[in-house]
C-alpha cells in the first residue's frame, strides 16, 4: 500500500497535518511493506525538510498512491479518480456548500472515509481535534477576560510556538473573586478542563457556586442535566432528555446571575432548550461578562454568539439591549470569543495529538484488517454510490 499525505489547499490556509514527520517514520518502521509520500507544502507547521530528515519522500504528485490522507476538504479540481481518501468532508449533515464535493467524489469513483464518523463498537468517536479546540478555547477565554477587564494581557495562542509556551503565559492571569462556568464532558469539555487544571483555579460544588461568595476565583463544571429541568417540575434521567428534550427547559440562568466567565465546551443537540436567550441576557441580574463559546453554534443555544469570530480577530462584543455587535470593551457588552477553528492556533500540538490517535486506532484497520468495520462504517461513498450507512444523503446528492 502506498499512502500519500495531502497538501492542505483550503482557504484560509490550514497548517495542520494528519501525520507528523516522526509519526510517518513510526508508521514505516511498524509496517515496512508500505510506502509514504508527502506532497510538498510551504504552509505546513512541519516543513518539507522535517519530513526529509525522517527519510520521508517529498513529491509534487500523489497520483501513484492508493490512499490519500489530509485534514480539511480537498478542492474538487484536485481530486484524483479511483483513490481512497480520508479527511473531514463536512457532508454528513447535508452541508449545502459541499454537495458538489460529494457529487464529484462519486463521479470519480472515490472511496471517501470521513474522520467524523470513525467510531468503535460502542459508537464512540475515534478521531478528532476536539481536545485542542477545548484547550485553546479555554485559554482564549482567559485571554478575552484579560482584555475585557484590563487587568492583564496574554499572548495569542497562535503567536506561541507550542502549548508549552501558551501555558507559560497563564502565569500572567490576575483574578480576584471571579466565578467561572465550564460546560461539556466530551473531547472538547475535557480539553477545557485540562486548562482549568493548569490555571490552579479551584473547582467548587454547584451548591457552593450558587450560594457562597469567595475571596478567590472559582469554577463549577456543569453537565447538561445540571442546567436542564423538567417543565412540570418532576425528576428526570438522562435518557428522558435524549428522547424528549421538548419536555425540558433551561435553568442556566440560575448560574448566569452569579458568574463572570462562561467557557462553553458542551455538545448541543437540535431540539434541546437554549442555555440562555436574548431575553434572558436583558435581565438586570444577568452577570456574564465573557463567553468563550468553543462549541460555536451560531444564533443558537448561547444568545450572544451571533457569528463566528476568527483567529485574526477572535473577540466581538454583544450588546444585551440592542442585540447587536459592538465593541467588546463597552460596559454593557458581553465579550464573545467564538473562533470556529481553534485547533489551528496550535497546529503542531493538535496535529501530533490527532496523528497519535490515527496510528493507534485507525491505521491498523486501514492496513491490516477492518474486522471491526471501523473503516467500512465510515465510508460515505464507494464505486460511484453512497454506501448503506449514508443512503440518507440521497436527496441531498440529488438536489431534493
Amino acid at each position: 500500500m502506498k499512502i500519500g499525505v495531502l497538501q492542505e489547499e483550503k482557504v484560509p490556509a490550514d497548517k495542520r497535518v494528519p501525520l507528523t514527520p516522526k509519526q510517518c517514520r513510526q508508521l514505516l518502521d511498524t509496517y515496512p511493506d508500505i510506502e509514504i509520500l508527502v506532497k510538498s507544502s510551504a504552509i505546513r507547521c512541519f516543513s518539507d525538510a522535517m519530513y526529509i530528515a525522517e527519510a520521508i519522500n517529498i513529491v509534487d504528485d500523489l497520483s501513484d498512491c492508493d490512499v490519500l490522507i489530509g485534514v480539511k476538504e480537498v478542492p474538487k479540481e484536485s481530486l484524483i479518480a479511483n483513490k481512497t481518501y480520508l479527511y473531514f468532508s463536512h457532508t454528513i449533515k447535508e452541508q449545502s456548500y459541499n454537495r458538489g464535493l460529494l457529487l464529484k467524489m462519486m463521479e470519480l469513483n472515490i472511496t471517501m472515509v470521513d474522520y467524523e464518523v470513525l467510531r468503535d463498537k460502542q459508537g464512540n468517536r475515534l478521531l478528532g481535534f476536539g481536545r485542542y479546540a477545548g484547550i485553546v478555547g479555554a485559554y482564549n477565554g482567559f485571554l478575552t477576560y484579560g482584555l475585557k477587564s484590563g487587568n492583564y494581557y496574554l499572548k495569542a495562542a497562535h503567536s506561541c510556538e507550542d502549548r508549552v509556551e501558551m501555558e507559560s503565559e497563564m502565569s500572567k492571569i490576575k483574578l480576584s473573586d471571579e466565578k467561572i462556568i465550564v460546560t461539556g464532558n466530551g473531547r472538547v469539555g475535557n480539553g477545557v478542563l485540562e486548562i482549568m487544571e493548569k490555571s490552579n483555579i479551584r473547582e467548587v460544588s454547584k451548591s457552593d457556586f450558587l450560594t457562597k461568595t469567595f475571596n478567590e476565583a472559582v469554577f463549577v463544571h456543569l453537565n447538561f442535566m445540571d442546567y436542564n429541568v423538567k417543565k412540570d417540575g418532576s425528576s428526570a434521567v438522562k435518557q428522558e432528555f435524549y428522547s424528549n428534550p421538548e419536555l425540558f427547559k433551561s435553568s442556566f440562568m440560575d448560574y448566569a446571575i452569579h458568574a463572570d466567565i462562561f467557557i462553553a465546551g458542551h455538545y448541543y443537540s437540535s431540539g434541546s432548550p437554549y442555555l440562555f436567550t436574548r431575553k434572558n441576557a436583558k435581565n438586570p441580574d444577568f452577570n456574564l461578562k465573557v463567553v468563550a463559546d468553543v462549541s460555536c453554534d451560531i444564533n443558537g443555544p448561547i444568545a450572544c454568539t451571533i457569528k463566528p469570530s476568527t483567529i485574526a480577530s477572535p473577540i466581538y462584543g454583544y450588546d444585551k439591549q440592542s442585540e447587536k455587535e459592538v465593541d467588546f470593551r463597552n460596559d454593557d457588552a458581553i465579550a464573545v470569543m467564538a473562533v470556529d477553528n481553534l485547533p489551528c492556533e496550535l497546529p503542531k500540538d493538535a496535529s501530533e495529538d490527532f496523528g497519535n490517535e490515527m496510528l493507534d486506532k485507525i491505521i491498523p484497520s486501514l492496513i491490516i484488517s477492518d474486522d471491526e468495520q471501523i473503516i467500512a462504517n465510515a465510508t460515505i461513498c464507494k464505486a460511484g454510490d453512497l454506501t448503506p450507512n449514508f443512503e440518507y444523503l440521497s436527496n441531498y446528492v440529488n438536489g431534493n
